[in-house]
């Protein structure tokens, strides 16, 4: 696999502004919430699988 040069005139390098301190907030609030509601969603019981024989016996 070879390199990929940059045509004049383009630049492949992102920088990214800085975050305000509002977008801060609320990225690292977004962040917590998906953490709890994730810890929620393990902590929870898992059904038992069966299968159609099973069932069909029963």
């Amino acid at each position: 696999m070879g390199y990929i040069l940059e045509p004049d005139g383009v630049d492949f390098i992102i920088q990214s502004k800085p975050l305000t301190k509002k977008e801060k907030e609320k990225f690292i609030a977004f962040i917590e919430e998906r953490k709890r509601l994730n810890k929620i969603k393990s902590s929870m019981p898992t059904k038992k699988r069966t299968s159609r024989k099973t069932k069909e016996k029963a």
